[in-house]
């Protein structure tokens, strides 16, 4: 005849049962955790196994093993399961090692006409080509256990991550000069900041633009009105499916980085002669004594024999150009004001005409000057000082 239990005594700390009453009232924790971290706080209140089972709906058995783990090993550990010996893992580490290096492949590279692999097919090549490579544990292996080999070694093959490659030897250089227009631009603002009256009565004035052209601006019409939001039965507005292409343009401009201004051209392509129309615009704008410093990529109207040549027929020192290197446009401060343009007076818009668009743009680029922001670069500027 099996012997009376004896209640054994369990001793917790403040802290301990204040984290077994926060796990008895959770929602997320698991309900393992939950119903033994109840049982612990009853039979504390309750030295019972019987009594703390019959209050629970639980086996006495099942209270007494969650005590005596508590009792052997400590009040919070005694929520979890304890560990099993588990199965022997079928697939070998050796087999696992060949199924990753088959993944870091692309599945070209083995006759498939996939660029890359999918979990599926990747399966599919082990169970097929596995055995034959000294595998044969490879010879039942299903999509779920290749998900899982992979993620344990963090690898996704089936996804493309995309990077930019500096191609310009001289990346460094030309960076490092597109930065110390940049420290001169804070520099002249200090200066201004300092003595306006001093910076008028020098002789020599500088601005400094920086320019990129931003092509491709879809004139799309809509083929039927647009439906208003209706308060509490259509939240947003309603747009047909179809439309109508009217063509592109293409938005030429430059932001003045002492004031925030910003000059702009919209024309059909951005060719030499379109920027030749835009540096025209610039010499019109400022003083004949003042030195326009421009900033901007490498493009082909940007140093072509036309452009060039009309260079030529101005004042010496009246531009100045530096180019940002090759793949370097985030260099160019311009790209964040296209992005904000983009994503403000362009997004979502439909016009009647090429003609509508030109005028919608630039009565952007009004609105923006009425309100100047002035741009600041400040990534690796100290390296330039």
């Amino acid at each position: 005849m099996a012997g009376w239990r004896q209640a054994v005594e369990l001793a917790m700390t403040e802290g301990e049962i204040a984290t077994l009453t926060a796990l008895s009232r959770s929602r997320s924790e698991p309900a393992s955790r939950v119903s033994r971290a109840g049982m612990l706080l009853a039979y504390r209140e309750t030295p019972s196994f019987f009594a703390v089972a019959r209050r629970l709906g639980a086996h006495h058995q099942t209270v007494q093993r969650c005590v005596e783990r508590a009792l052997a090993h400590g009040a919070l550990a005694a929520l979890d399961d304890r560990p099993r010996p588990g199965k022997e893992p079928v697939i070998t580490p050796e087999a696992k090692a060949w199924l990753v290096s088959l993944a870091c492949d692309k599945a070209k590279e083995h006759g498939y006409p996939h660029e890359l692999w999918t979990t599926r097919l990747l399966a599919r090549h082990a169970r097929e080509h596995g055995p034959s490579a000294g595998h044969q544990c490879l010879a039942r292996l299903v999509q779920g256990t290749v998900c899982k080999i992979l993620g344990q070694e963090e690898i996704k093959p089936h996804k493309v991550r995309y990077y930019l490659e500096r191609r310009d030897a001289e990346f460094e250089r030309k960076m490092a000069e597109v930065l110390c227009v940049y420290r001169e631009v804070q520099v002249l603002k200090k200066a201004a900041a300092k003595s306006k009256t001093k910076s008028k009565k020098s002789g020599k004035q500088v601005t400094i633009v920086s320019y990129d052209e931003k092509p491709g601006i879809q004139a799309i019409a809509t083929t039927a009105p647009d439906l208003p939001p209706v308060p509490g039965v259509y939240p947003a507005f309603a747009r047909d499916f179809e439309y109508r292409r009217h063509g592109t343009l293409s938005l030429l401009a430059g932001i003045d980085l002492l004031t925030g201004k910003v000059h702009a051209l919209v024309r059909d392509r951005h060719r030499s002669r379109e920027f030749i129309e835009f540096l025209k615009l610039l010499d019109a704008a400022y003083p004949a004594s003042t030195t326009i410093k421009l900033i901007l990529d490498n493009h082909s109207a940007h140093i072509s024999k036309e452009t060039r040549a009309w260079l030529d027929t101005r004042p010496v020192g009246r531009f100045e150009l530096t180019f940002t290197p090759k793949h370097g446009s985030w260099l160019n401060l311009i790209e964040g004001f296209f992005s904000k343009f983009a994503r403000s007076v362009l997004r979502h818009i439909r016009v009647t005409s090429k003609h509508e668009l030109k005028e919608r743009i630039m009565a952007g680029i009004d609105d923006v000057n009425r309100h100047p922001v002035i741009h600041t670069w400040s990534y690796k500027l100290a390296e330039a000082a």
